[in-house]
C-alpha cells in the first residue's frame, strides 16, 4: 500500500473515530455526572488518538525506507561500479530506482529480454512508462528486482504497523473517555503542538535551504576566490582564466547588473501603473466598474510566464526593433527594454491588487474627518489615505520587486543569455536566475566550479532579497502610524 493510500485511509478514519467518540461522550452525558467538555471535543480527541500514532509511523517510515533500501541496494552492486566516482554511482542508482519503480509492470519475458541485452529494450521500457537514458545492464535488472521486492515488503509492513498504531491509539482513547476528562484542554493542547510543529517545519525548511546553499557556496569559494566572483567583470565559466586551469571566469557583476537593470525597468512600469490603478479603483471608480476591472486586472497574474516570454519574443521584441529602425535607433529584439516592459506588465497585479486592498482597508472615518476639515478628495488621498496605507504599499512593492528579481523565463526569451555589462537598455543582458538554470543543466560534474557557481549565485540572490526585506521593514517602522 502506497503512502498516499495510507494517508487516505487516515482521512477516512478521522470522521469515523470522531463520530464514535462523540457518541460515547453523549451516552456518558446522560448519566448523573455531567461532562467537563462538550461531546464534540471528546470526538476530536478520539479521532486524534487514532490517527496521530499512525501518522507518526508513516512519516518515520517514509524517511527511513529510502535510506535503508538504497544502502541495501548499493551492497548488491558489483565492485566495478563501487570503484566509480560518487557522481557516477549516483547515476547508476538513479537508473536502478527508475527501473525498480516500474518493475511490477514488466513480464518475465521482458525481464529476460533485458538481462540478455536484446535490441529494442529502451523502446520496450518506454512503452511501459519506464524511461531510461540507456539500456540497463544485467546487474541493474537484478538490483532493481531486489529493490522492488524490498519496497513491496516495506510498504506492507508500513501498512500493518500503521494499522496497529491506529488501533492501539483508538483503544487507549476509547478507554480514557470519561465525564471528568478535560477533553477540550487536551484537544487545544494537541492543536497548539500541531501549530508549533507546522511553524517548526517552515523554519527548518528555510534553515535547510540556506545551509545547503551556503555549504555548496563555501565549496565553490574554496576553488574560486571570493574577490574574483564578487568583483569580476567577465562571466565565462566555460574557459579557463590565465593561471587558473579549469576554473573559468566567474565575475558576477554582469549578471548582478543585468538582474537589477531589468528589475528596475520592470518596476518603472509596474509601480506607477499598478499604484495609480489601485487609487482609481479604490477612491474614484464606481462599484460596478470596480467589480469588473479588478478581476480583469488580476487575470494578468494568472497567465504563465512562458506566455509572457512568447509575447515578448514574437510580438513585443520585434515591434520595438522595427519601431526603433523606423526612427533611426538600433534596438535589439532581445534587450533590457523588452524584458523589463513585459515583466513590468506581468507584475502590475501584484502592486495594484494588494495596494487596492490596503487602501480600501483605511478606515472610512479618516476620510470623512478630512472632508469635514475642508479637504478635497485629492488632498485627502495624498495627505490622509496614502500615509495610512504606506506600510502595506511598501510590502506590495517589495513583493513585486522580489517577483521581478526571481523571474527566469521572460529573461531567457526576451533579454537573451549574453552576460553584458552595459548601461544601454536597448542591448541584451541576462540575469542570475538564467545562469543558475544553465549551470545546473548538462553533463558537468556536480563538484566542478561550473556547477557549484549556481549555489553561489543563489546565495547572492538570497542576500539581495534579504536586503530588500530589511529596507522594507525599516521603511514600514519609520512611517507606520497607529489609527483607532
Amino acid at each position: 500500500m502506497s503512502t498516499g493510500m495510507l494517508i487516505l485511509a487516515l482521512v477516512i478514519i478521522f470522521p469515523l473515530a470522531m463520530f464514535v467518540g462523540r457518541t460515547r461522550a453523549g451516552v456518558l452525558n446522560r448519566g448523573s455526572q455531567r461532562l467537563h467538555s462538550r461531546p464534540v471535543y471528546h470526538g476530536v480527541y478520539l479521532a486524534l488518538m487514532a490517527i496521530l500514532p499512525a501518522l507518526f509511523v508513516i512519516v518515520v517510515w517514509g524517511v527511513a525506507e529510502p535510506l535503508i533500501i538504497n544502502n541495501s541496494a548499493r551492497g548488491e552492486l558489483p565492485q566495478t561500479v563501487l570503484d566509480l566516482p560518487v557522481a557516477e554511482q549516483n547515476l547508476v542508482m538513479g537508473v536502478i530506482n527508475n527501473l525498480a519503480d516500474g518493475y511490477n509492470r514488466l513480464s518475465d519475458d521482458e525481464l529476460a529480454q533485458m538481462r540478455a541485452g536484446a535490441d529494442g529494450t529502451q523502446r520496450m521500457l518506454a512503452a511501459k512508462g519506464i524511461f531510461l537514458p540507456s539500456a540497463p545492464e544485467p546487474f541493474m535488472v537484478d538490483v532493481a528486482e531486489h529493490m522492488a521486492s524490498a519496497k513491496m515488503t516495506s510498504r506492507l509492513l508500513a501498512a500493518l504497523v500503521s494499522a496497529v498504531a491506529a488501533i492501539l491509539g483508538f483503544f487507549i482513547g476509547w478507554r480514557r473517555i470519561a465525564p471528568a476528562m478535560r477533553a477540550r484542554n487536551i484537544v487545544e493542547r494537541m492543536m497548539l503542538i500541531g501549530l508549533l510543529a507546522a511553524s517548526g517545519v517552515a523554519i527548518l525548511t528555510t534553515f535547510g535551504i540556506v545551509m545547503s546553499v551556503l555549504f555548496e557556496s563555501i565549496h565553490f569559494f574554496s576553488i574560486v576566490p571570493v574577490t574574483d566572483f564578487l568583483f569580476g567583470t567577465v562571466w565565462d565559466p566555460r574557459f579557463s582564466a590565465p593561471g587558473r586551469e579549469g576554473a573559468g571566469q566567474f565575475g558576477i557583476l554582469p549578471l548582478l547588473w543585468g538582474t537589477l537593470f531589468i528589475s528596475f525597468v520592470a518596476m518603472l512600469v509596474a509601480v506607477p501603473v499598478g499604484l495609480f490603478s489601485a487609487i482609481y479603483m479604490s477612491e474614484y471608480a464606481s462599484s460596478r466598474l470596480r467589480a469588473f476591472a479588478k478581476p480583469v486586472l488580476e487575470v494578468l497574474a494568472g497567465i504563465p510566464t512562458i506566455v509572457y516570454g512568447l509575447f515578448a519574443l514574437v510580438t513585443f521584441g520585434p515591434f520595438l526593433r522595427d519601431t526603433g529602425g523606423a526612427i533611426g535607433l538600433e534596438i535589439s529584439a532581445n534587450s533590457v527594454l523588452t524584458a523589463g516592459v513585459v515583466m513590468g506588465v506581468m507584475i502590475i497585479p501584484f502592486v495594484s491588487s494588494l495596494s487596492d486592498d490596503i487602501i480600501t482597508a483605511v478606515p472610512r472615518a479618516m476620510r470623512e474627518g478630512s472632508y469635514g476639515l475642508g479637504a478635497t478628495q485629492s488632498e485627502t488621498i495624498k495627505r490622509v489615505v496614502m500615509p495610512a496605507a504606506l506600510p502595506g504599499i511598501v510590502g506590495a512593492v517589495l513583493l513585486a520587486a522580489s517577483r521581478a528579481i526571481g523571474e527566469t523565463m521572460i529573461v531567457v526569451m526576451a533579454a537573451g543569455i549574453a552576460a553584458n555589462l552595459t548601461l544601454n537598455p536597448l542591448e541584451p543582458v541576462t540575469t542570475m536566475t538564467v545562469k543558475i538554470v544553465s549551470q545546473l543543466t548538462g553533463d558537468l560534474e556536480f563538484n566542478s566550479p561550473q556547477t557549484l557557481v549556481a549555489f553561489a549565485l543563489g546565495l547572492t540572490l538570497f542576500i539581495l532579497t534579504l536586503g530588500l526585506n530589511i529596507i522594507a521593514l525599516h521603511t514600514v517602522r519609520k512611517y507606520r502610524e497607529q489609527y483607532e
